[in-house]
């Protein structure tokens, strides 16, 4: 069993993908994303034959999608194949979410 340091790969803003490369499984992957505030436009979308649960694990998490939605401190949305949602947060401190995501039954485009 090996710990990876998935917060630390992170300098300010930005998204590390904890997946096959660092565990040489392609079953799962989990993406740990950071917003500063005002931060806008991050596009956040599964892929064909892939879906994921986003989680906000601080602040408020707003999504922009077929409608806006807020995601307080542990609160998740599941988006599955091409869905996709715009992040952006509007707070005044910076928000961290997780993504957990895997292959649906349609397999993976890998």
């Amino acid at each position: 069993m090996k710990i990876h340091d998935v917060a630390g790969k992170i300098a300010g803003s930005g998204e590390y993908i904890l997946g096959a490369d660092a565990t040489g499984s392609h079953a799962c992957y989990l993406i740990y994303g950071v917003l500063k505030p005002g931060e806008a436009g991050r596009v956040l979308k599964p892929g064909a034959g892939h879906e994921e649960m986003v989680l906000a694990v601080n602040g408020d998490l707003i999504l922009h999608g077929a409608s806006m939605k807020v995601l307080g401190k542990g609160q998740a949305v599941h988006l599955s194949g091409e869905e996709t949602v715009t992040a952006e947060n509007a707070g005044k401190t910076e928000v961290v979410y997780v993504i957990a995501g895997g292959h649906s039954g349609e397999g993976h485009g890998h």
